[in-house]
């Protein structure tokens, strides 16, 4: 069986890979600047260039010498918005035209700073062009004169000159880059790296390491999901026990009916009955707080309440399956009770999609439940999970999503495992 194991984990490594891979596409390409989310759209832009420093989004996404920078936003003067050209000094259209002798005027946001390598090119043509640019051998030819780049390596505070020298120049884009460590100082692999030593970063609300954020809400959050999957489970099961037995019955329609009921409610009637009347109106449960296991009932049994329609309805089909099989039939007739029927031989040759569903929720037992966590004030993962949305804080909620993609891959394995055990008839091969 440990080999098994160890295979599996093996095996569960390009998975993952693929999940960190996923995640840091997620929030780091797709996701937009994690600086404009956390310090907003009218932050200065040194301020968002100090954010990234200090989390490497300074780098580039996945490899590179060269990374972008905010001292001086690229532009292309053949798609330039008007307030960009203003700011240039170019003109309605066209190119941006320099006469001889004039010098370019960069409208640095700051001045790059010494100790850093810096990289400015500039792409254009005419007879002031500087002729120690590389020239394109087929672009942008006109009336004889080819296009030409030139660029210029400086280490920061200095203030390269850009200057038409011999006759008029047109300057069709300009780019400032930054230089990285080495070409594979990028963000995926610093992300990789720190995902490694389980070091999810600093939160930018609460200005505390992640991994003590998480450590603090996993205990709230499990003494509040735990419950509710152990007694969701005991309930569910004997129930559906129930019903399988007396199949036709009026308890087997009137479970049914009821299950049907409890999907139909939405999970904020739940809550927002529980709240007023259970605990407001009658005083049966405290309404806020994380104090004792009393302030745990009621979520708890809302909890349990939500998911026990769609679980009844669910092992119910499961049980009906075995109830109806020869060695069922077999057992009633050799004078066996009908609890030991039931529970000895009916329910172990169900368990399979038992343990498949139930472990199919265990990742869940760490993420808590959003609603539950926010509505009763518990501390857990699901009330710091939304906190961080709110606040746009990239770190926690991607460790969140992370950490429980990882543990959806264990209970894989763990429900693989768990399958055989259980079912000799599974073989771990």
């Amino acid at each position: 069986m440990w080999r098994y194991v160890a295979r599996r984990l093996w095996q569960a490594i390009p998975t993952v890979a693929g999940v960190v891979l996923i995640t840091f596409v997620l929030f780091n390409v797709v996701g937009g600047s994690p600086a404009a989310m956390v310090l907003g759209q009218n932050a200065g832009a040194r301020s968002l260039e100090e954010f990234d420093a200090a989390r490497g989004y300074d780098k580039p996404l996945f490899f590179g010498n060269w990374t972008d920078t905010r001292a001086l936003d690229a532009v292309d003067f053949e798609t330039a918005a008007p307030g960009v050209r203003a700011q240039w000094g170019a003109g309605e259209s066209g190119w941006l035209r320099l006469e001889d002798g004039q010098e370019l005027a960069l409208p640095f946001a700051f001045q790059p700073p010494a100790g850093e390598r810096w990289r400015l090119t500039i792409a254009g043509r005419g007879a002031g062009f500087p002729r120690c640019g590389k020239k394109f051998s087929t672009l942008w030819k006109n009336s004889g004169d080819f296009s030409t780049v030139w660029k210029k390596i400086f280490h920061g505070m200095e203030k390269p000159a850009f200057r038409a020298e011999g006759g008029s120049a047109e300057i069709r884009s300009v780019k400032l880059e930054k230089a990285t460590r080495h070409f594979f100082d990028s963000q995926l692999v610093d992300y990789a790296g720190r995902m490694l030593r389980l070091d999810f970063g600093t939160s930018t609300s609460l200005n505390q390491p992640v991994w003590s954020l998480l450590k603090a809400g996993i205990g709230p959050s499990l003494a509040l999901t735990a419950p509710i999957l152990v007694v969701e489970l005991a309930v569910s099961l004997t129930l559906a026990l129930l019903c399988a037995y007396r199949r036709g019955s009026w308890l087997d329609r009137g479970l049914v009916a009821v299950c049907v009921a409890l999907m139909s409610v939405n999970y904020l009637v739940w809550i927002v009955f529980g709240q007023y009347v259970l605990a407001y109106r009658l005083g049966w449960f405290p309404v806020w707080g994380f104090e004792s296991w009393r302030n745990l009932l009621l979520p708890v049994f809302i909890g349990v309440a939500t998911g026990l329609g769609a679980n009844v309805r669910f092992y119910r089909t499961i049980l009906l399956e075995e109830m109806h099989k020869d060695y069922v039939r077999t057992a009633f007739a050799k004078g066996l009770g009908e609890g030991r029927v039931l529970f000895k031989h009916v329910l172990k040759n169900a368990l399979g999609p038992v343990i498949v569903n139930v472990s199919l929720a265990l990742p869940f037992l760490y993420t808590g439940s959003l609603l539950l966590e926010s509505f009763f004030g518990i501390p857990g993962l699901g009330y710091l999970s939304l906190n961080a949305i709110h606040s746009s804080d990239v770190d926690v909620v991607r460790a969140v999503v992370l950490v429980g993609a990882l543990l959806f891959t264990a209970a894989n394995v763990l429900a693989d495992v768990a399958l055989a055990w259980v079912d000799p008839r599974v073989k771990l091969s």
